[in-house]
C-alpha cells in the first residue's frame, strides 16, 4: 500500500473555482439532458461545511462544484426505481464492521453459522462472516523491493537490480529526510507548548491559530509554524504521531533495521506458494482498529449510509460490503490480493475496489489470472491509479491490466486517477498519477469526508479515494442496471463522463501544464447523472 496511502489535508481549505472557458453542450436523452462538457462558472463563496463534507456527490451546473451529480442521480433519475442488491469487496487494510455508519450495509455469509468453528460452506475459510483477513495479525509489513533485496530469489536478477537501485535511493533520501522531520517535530513541539499556553487550553484549531494577534515574539512565531503545520488537517498530537513514525521508518532504513525483520513468520504460510492457501483468520478489523483507518474509509466511500444524520453518504445505495484484509502498513503481498479477489468473486462481488498498488510485483501473474477469473465471472475490478505523480504509461504501478503497459489482457479494469476540487488548472490532484493508455478517467480525490474507526469520520485525500467514489457509481449501475455486463459498465463509466479540453497543471507544477484529455484514455472525470442515462439507454 506505500503509493496508495491516504494524504492529509486541511478539512476546512478555502475553495475559489476558475472557469475552464468552454461553453455548455448539452445532448438529450429521454426526458433528461446529459452535461457533455464543463461549465464556465465560478464559485462565488468558499465551500460551507456541509459542501465540502459532500462535494463529490455534488454537481457541477446546480451547485457550481466539479463533482459526481450522485445527489441529482437521485433526485431526479432513481427517486421512483428499485434497485437490486450488489456486493463490493473492499480488498483493503480492514474494515471496521462495527462502525455505527457501516453496520447496516454489511455482507453476511449466510451460509456460515458463526461462531462454530466449522467451515460449513465448505469454502475452505471458518465462520467467514463478514469476509476474510488474509494478514492474520499483521499490520506492518515491508515493501516489496525490501523483499526481493532480503530473498532475491522471488525475482529476475534485473528486478533485483532495480530493487537494490532503488533501497540505495531511498536510503539517501532517509539521510536528508530524517534531519528534516527531526526539525519539524522539535519546531511542532516547541511551538504548541508556546500556543498552549497563550491559548490556556491544550487542543486548538488552524481558525484559533490564524485569529492570533499578539506582540510576543515568541508567540508570532509559534502563530506561523503551527498555522503551516496544522494545514496537514491532522490535530497536533496526531500530526506528533504521524511526524514520529516517518522518523522512525527514516532511521530503519538508515541504519538498515528494515531489511531485518520478517513480519510474515507470525503468519505460517509460504508466500511465494499460491496453492498454500490455510491461513489468516475471519477478524476482518485486524488486531488493531488504529491500522484500519484506510479500508474504513474507502468503505464509507462507497457505502456509508445515506441520509441517516450520522457523517457522510456512500454513493450508492441497494450496497453490501465485503470485506478483504489484505493490505498491511507497506506492501501487499500477490498472494494475498490475488486470493483476495478470487475469494470476494466466489462469494458474489460484482465490484471489488482496489486501493492499492506497488512499484514491484515478483508474482504478478497470481493477480493478473485474479483478474481474469473475476473478468470470466462478469465481476468489474477498480484500481486506484498511484499517488506518486507519475506517468503510469511509463513507470511501474502494479496491478495492471497490460503487462507491457499497451496491451490489456482483461476486459473488466478500470484504472482512476483523482481531482482536486478546484475547478480549472488545478482540477488534477497534484499527486495524482496519469497515463494517457494506462488511467482510464478521473473522480473526487481531494478532502474526501467518509468513515474511519471507532465511529469517527475524516477527510482524507488520494487515488485510494478516487477509486471507491468510482465503485460506488458501478455499484449504483448494477444495482438499478443489473443486465448490463462488468464490461459495459466500465464503457459506460468511460463514455458519460464529462470532457475537460482545457489545459491543466501535472504534478502540481505550475509550469507543467498539459491538456487534460492526454492525461487518461478517456481524457473525461466521471459523472453518476450521465452514467446512469447512458445505463438506461444502453439496457434497452
Amino acid at each position: 500500500m506505500n503509493t496508495i496511502k491516504p494524504i492529509y489535508i486541511s478539512a476546512f481549505a478555502l475553495l475559489i473555482l476558475a472557469g475552464c472557458g468552454t461553453t455548455k453542450q448539452v445532448v438529450k436523452t429521454t426526458d433528461h439532458v446529459a452535461i457533455t462538457a464543463p461549465l464556465n462558472v465560478h464559485k462565488k463563496a468558499p465551500l460551507t461545511e456541509m459542501e465540502l463534507k459532500r462535494w463529490s456527490h455534488l454537481d457541477i451546473v446546480n451547485d457550481t462544484i466539479p463533482g459526481m451529480s450522485v445527489d441529482r442521480a437521485y433526485a431526479e433519475l432513481l427517486k421512483d426505481k428499485k434497485g437490486v442488491p450488489v456486493i463490493v469487496g473492499i480488498v483493503d487494510s480492514g474494515v471496521d464492521i462495527e462502525h455505527e455508519d457501516l453496520k447496516s450495509v454489511l455482507w453476511t455469509n449466510t451460509k456460515e453459522i458463526p461462531g462454530n468453528g466449522i467451515d460449513d460452506d465448505n469454502n475452505g475459510y471458518i465462520d467467514d462472516i463478514h469476509g476474510w483477513n488474509f494478514l492474520g495479525d499483521i499490520t506492518k509489513e515491508n515493501l516489496e523491493y525490501e523483499r526481493i533485496i532480503k530473498d532475491k530469489s522471488i525475482a529476475d536478477d534485473a528486478t533485483y537490480q532495480a530493487a537494490k537501485a532503488t533501497n540505495d535511493k531511498k536510503v539517501a533520501e532517509a539521510v536528508m529526510g530524517k534531519s528534516r522531520l527531526e526539525e519539524m517535530l522539535a519546531a511542532i513541539k516547541e511551538g504548541d507548548a508556546v500556543l498552549v499556553k497563550h491559548f490556556g487550553k491544550l487542543v486548538y484549531t488552524i481558525e484559533d491559530v490564524k485569529a492570533i494577534t499578539s506582540k510576543d515574539a515568541a508567540v508570532e512565531k509559534s502563530k506561523t509554524v503551527m498555522q503551516r503545520m496544522l494545514s496537514f488537517g491532522l490535530p497536533v498530537a496526531e500530526l506528533k504521531e504521524a511526524i514520529e513514525k516517518d522518523l522512525e521508518d527514516s532511521k530503519a532504513l538508515v541504519s538498515g533495521e528494515n531489511l531485518k525483520t520478517d513480519y510474515r513468520k507470525v503468519l505460517g504460510d509460504n508466500p511465494n506458494d499460491i496453492k498454500d492457501v490455510k491461513y489468516g483468520n475471519n477478524n476482518v478489523m485486524g488486531p488493531d482498529k488504529k491500522e484500519i483507518l484506510h479500508g474504513t474509509h474507502v468503505a464509507g466511500i462507497v457505502a456509508q449510509s445515506r441520509h441517516n444524520d450520522l457523517g457522510g453518504d456512500g454513493v450508492a445505495n441497494n450496497v453490501q460490503i465485503l470485506t478483504v484484509r489484505a493490505v498491511p502498513d507497506g506492501d501487499e503481498y500477490d498472494k494475498d490480493i490475488a486470493l483476495g479477489i478470487r475469494y470476494a468473486v466466489d462469494n458474489g462481488a460484482k465490484v471489488i475496489n482496489g486501493s492499492f498498488g506497488k512499484s514491484f510485483s515478483p508474482h504478478k501473474q497470481w493477480v493478473y489470472d485474479a483478474i481474469k477469473y473475476a473478468e470470466s465471472k462478469d465481476v468489474l475490478f477498480v484500481h486506484a491509479a498511484g499517488n506518486d505523480a507519475k506517468d503510469i504509461d511509463y513507470a511501474d504501478n502494479y496491478p495492471t491490466d497490460a503487462d507491457d503497459k499497451k496491451t490489456e489482457y482483461a476486459d473488466n479494469v478500470i484504472t482512476i486517477g483523482a481531482l482536486n476540487y478546484e475547478y480549472g488548472d488545478k482540477v488534477v490532484a497534484r499527486f495524482s498519477n496519469i497515463g494517457k493508455i494506462n488511467v482510464d478517467v478521473f473522480a473526487p480525490g481531494v478532502q474526501i469526508y467518509a468513515t474511519t474507526p471507532n465511529n469517527t469520520y475524516q477527510y482524507l485525500q488520494g487515488t485510494s479515494m478516487a477509486a471507491p467514489n468510482v465503485a460506488g457509481v458501478a455499484a449504483l449501475i448494477r444495482s438499478y442496471y443489473p443486465k448490463l455486463s462488468a464490461k459495459q459498465v466500465k464503457q459506460i463509466l468511460m463514455d458519460s463522463g464529462v470532457a475537460i479540453t482545457t489545459n491543466v497543471i501535472v504534478g502540481g507544477k505550475a509550469n507543467d501544464t498539459r491538456p487534460f484529455t492526454v492525461l487518461s484514455k478517456s481524457g473525461k472525470i466521471v459523472n453518476a447523472y450521465n452514467a446512469l442515462l447512458m445505463a438506461e439507454k444502453m439496457s434497452k
